[in-house]
Order: C-alpha cells, then structure tokens, then sequence
C-alpha cells in the first residue's frame, strides 16, 4: 500500500460512514470519492453482537468481512479510519462511533448509503442532527429495485403478493426472458421443485467449498471467543467466504456443482446434511460482497448453456430477483411499526431447546442443534421445523424474530424479519402470505428422514407416542377458527377439524395444554 497523506482536520469534506453490510466497492457512497479531502469511517461495535445474542459465527463473518474489506479499500488508495472493537476509545454503538469520528474529524458533510435497519437509520440520522452536521444518504445501488419503485407497486394493492411483483421484475430486467415471453413458456415453475429424497437419501453430495479462515479471519475468531464466550457458535467449522474474491468463488462452485439439483430437493430435508444443494451465497449478497446481477447472470447463463434445468434456474432466480428485493420492500414499506406486529396474539416465550437443541423431536433437534453449531439451517428447516413448531405453539412473534436473528450468519434485518413475522409467523395478517403456513408432522415425515429416528409419530395427534406438531396443528386450527373461516385457502383445513368429533377435538385441545404446560409452564387454552 502506497503512502498515504495525512489529512489535517480542516481540510476533510466528507466523512463517509460505512456500515458492516455494505461492503460494496461500487457503493453510491464512494462516487467522487477524493483522497485528498474525503475519509471513510468504520467501525465494529459491540452492541451489533449483543442487542440479540449473536452468534459467533455471524459476529466473525461480519468483522473479518468488514477488515478485509478495510484493507482493500487501503490497497486501492483511500484513507479508511476504522474502530476496531477492542480499541480502547470503542464507546460500543455505531451512533457513538460515529460522534467519535464527527469530533475527531470536523467534516463538512457526513455521508452513507441508505442503511438496510430502520433502527440503525434513525440512529444515526438522530446522531448527526445532534451534532449539527449537513448529511447526505444516498441509494444502495446493490439492489436492483428501490424503495420507493416498491412504494410505487404496492400503491392501492390490497395484497403484496410476490407472483405480482417478480413477472415485472423479469420482464423490466429481461433476466430468463425469451423476447416478450417467460423462458419455457411459464413464469413460474414451483410445483417441480417439491421433491423429496425418499429412503435412498441424497446419496454422495458434492461439499461446498470451503474457506479456510486467513490470518485476519484467525485474529476475529480468537476476539470473538474472549470477547462473546458465552454465545452460541462453533468456530472450529468457520469456513465462510469473506472478501469479494472468496464469494465469487463460492457462486462459481454452487453453478457447476449443486443448482442443476437445487431445484427439485430445495424443500428437502436429511438429518445430519446441512448444505445439500443449497447456495451458501445469501450471507455474501447481504454484506454486499457479491452483486446480485452477477448471480442472476451466472443462474441463466448455466441454463443457456444446458448446465442446469429451467424448473432449477427458475427457482433460484425467483429467490433473489422476487423474494429478495419483495421482502426489502415489504420491510420498509410497513416500519417501524411492522415489528410490533402479532395478528394471532400469541404470547408465549420462546422454548428452552430452542437454545440448546436438546429436544426429543428428531426434527427440531437436528435442525436447531445444526443452527447452534454452523450458524445455518436452510429455508424450509427454518420455515417449516424451527419456524412451523414456534407458530403452532403460540410463541410471540418478536420472540422468533430475535432467535432469527440471532442465530443465522446470513440474518440481517431487512430481509430476516419480513420472513420470519411475514412469511414463518403470519404475524402481519396476510401482507405476505395468502395463509398460515401451518402442517401436521406428515409434511415433515414427507420432507425429511427425521420421523424414522423420533420417539413420536406423525399420524397421531393424541396419546404418549402423539406427534407434537401433530396435536399443536389441529388445536392452532381450532383456537383460530374465526380468522382461518374467513380465509379460502385455509377452509379445507377448517372443514378437516369439522369432520373430527366434538369429544377428539375436545382430547386433543387438551393435549396440546398438557404439552405447553410442560414445555414452557403456560396454559394456552381457548
């Protein structure tokens, strides 16, 4: 790295703020970057680890990206001051990292991209005006839509449904398009990515790539284990991409060895097979190490060339396009007050297991023993095991959202929360999903191998050998009878608990009090 000048306080014109997600060397915020006047400022802080109790895993993805990515802006030539998190002066908040380096530096102009947290965005909006410095926010170009292009598409819609924003997106961005026309003739190719792996299994996968950790990464892990030795996370296992280079590597293994499979087995689960052939890619798009276009890209480019089948390339396409860029948009159209949302009132705390593993549903044990270890458990584990059982039990929504983000090294706000409340919880009602998301333990016996090792049977939901989620299903179809009635697309399940009789609804209401009581001492009965 060449010598660099050192800037005397008056001569600084812009302090440009750099949050740990935004780790993008073609952000909005460095236009017109100049040395000679303009600084960069970052910082690790201590209260982004601790305001839910955040994995190690995620806190060393984070503060290895972020110093790795400090050095390459240093190698490129710009001045980067940067805080790190045992440095002495660390007041613990970026809002008060930020006041350091406003009086350290006396800028004209305090600059960032649009945060991804609309806490985090009042913070510091709230800081420099205390301050009294001029600030600009400008657009996170990373993405392909804005927040005010979703404002516009949800403008008099009375549901926020994805279908309904991804064919445009396709169409507008010309991304698997034949002309005027879906590649294949339909948009939407969902009913043949369902499939299970039945008794065979997955048989012999193909283990995505790993990284091993470099001596900046060795230097977080070993701050981390002293400085949060108490939070959950194996670090011996720490192989996440961690720099630009890393993550384009990481979406070249998933093109050529796993997306032509992902498709047809995204919604299988196998015990003891964390990865199976999904991306691993969602925690380098969210820290901006990897440029959502250039996945698009690369997705279509393997179907062109005959590499993978239309019905996979499809379904990962509408992951990031339209699930990605909706739930952004659902967040910040529906904040602050989205978070306090809980359209079902449930109220009950999140179990203990839920923190350990130990449990004696197979399912939940190795998904949430899996997530404790590796920081990782991928979208139906979350939506359908870990997600389904805090939804059937009655645990407040927030409570889940916390875990959430908590425990995955891909979770940040903006995206975590939407699906969590929106999408595992049906806390917001139906501004993402047309319905609770709600299943006996026959859909996991469907999805999964786990039933085959558990002490509990899918098909009963009364009696010592019951399945949990079996008994907690039809006691949540009866407890929310009155708002799942009203819903189409859940009257089949309601008319299903009709044709039970009075006495077998009545025993297994019963044996769902029985089990919340035991489980986290609270009587739910209606």
């Amino acid at each position: 790295m060449g010598k660099q000048r050192r800037l005397k306080v008056a001569e600084v014109r812009r302090l440009v703020f750099v949050l740990g997600d935004q780790l993008d060397e073609s952000s909005s915020a460095l236009d017109e970057f100049d040395p000679e006047t303009d600084i960069i400022f970052m910082a690790e802080v201590a209260h982004e680890s601790t305001k839910v109790v955040s994995h190690k895993a995620r806190t060393v993805l984070f503060l290895s990206a972020m110093r790795h990515f400090r050095d390459s802006l240093r190698s490129a030539g710009k001045r980067v001051e940067y805080l790190e998190l045992d440095a002495p002066d660390n007041p613990g908040t970026l809002e008060g990292a930020l006041e350091l380096a406003v009086k350290r530096f006396n800028p004209a102009l305090v600059l960032w991209v649009e945060p991804g947290e609309y806490g985090v965005k009042r913070a510091v909006e709230s800081k420099v005006r205390e301050l009294g410095v001029p600030f600009t926010e400008t657009i996170d170009r990373h993405f392909l839509t804005t927040v005010e292009e979703f404002r516009a598409f949800a403008k008099g819609r009375k549901m926020l449904r994805l279908e309904h924003f991804y064919r445009p997106a396709r169409a507008r961005f010309k991304i698997l398009m034949d002309g005027d026309e879906p590649a294949g003739g339909e948009w939407n190719y969902d009913t043949d990515n369902r499939g299970s792996f039945g008794k065979q299994g997955p048989g012999l996968l193909p283990a995505p790539r790993a990284f091993i950790p470099d001596s900046i990464t060795r230097d977080v892990i070993a701050l981390v284990e002293r400085k949060f030795p108490n939070h959950p996370g194996d670090l011996s296992k720490f192989d996440w991409p961690v720099t630009s280079a890393e993550a384009e590597l990481a979406l070249e293994d998933f093109i050529e060895n796993r997306l032509s499979e992902f498709g047809q087995y995204q919604d299988a689960i196998w015990m003891g097979q964390p990865w199976l052939y999904h991306s691993r890619l969602a925690s380098s798009m969210n820290l901006k190490l990897l440029d959502p276009r250039k996945v698009l890209k690369r997705a279509e480019a393997a179907y062109r060339a005959g590499k993978a089948p239309l019905a996979s390339v499809e379904g990962f396409i509408r992951q990031i396009l339209g699930w990605r860029e909706y739930v952004r948009g659902v967040y910040w159209l529906h904040m602050p007050g989205y978070i306090e949302r809980n359209h079902l009132a449930a109220t009950l705390p999140l179990p203990a297991f839920y923190w350990t593993g130990k449990t004696e549903m197979s399912c939940l044990s190795d998904a949430i023993d899996q997530t404790l270890k590796l920081g990782y458990a991928h979208h139906i584990q979350r939506l359908m095991v870990t997600g389904l059982f805090a939804m059937l039990l009655g645990v407040n929504p927030k409570f889940v959202h916390e875990w959430y983000l908590a425990v995955y090294v891909d979770a940040v706000e903006w995206v975590e929360l939407p699906n969590t409340l929106g999408m595992s919880q049906y806390a917001d009602g139906g501004i993402m999903a047309s319905k609770p998301y709600a299943a006996t333990g026959k859909y996991i016996e469907r999805m999964s191998n786990a039933c085959k090792s558990c002490k509990y049977k899918p098909g009963l939901a009364v009696g010592p050998l019951a399945c949990p989620f079996t008994t907690l299903y039809w006691d949540f179809i009866a407890r929310h009878n009155d708002k799942l009635t009203s819903n189409p697309r859940m009257l089949m399940q309601v008319r299903n608990l009709e044709r039970k009789g009075p006495d077998e609804v009545k025993e297994i209401r019963a044996a769902a009090t029985r089990f919340r009581l035991k489980l986290v001492g609270e009587d739910l009965a209606v």
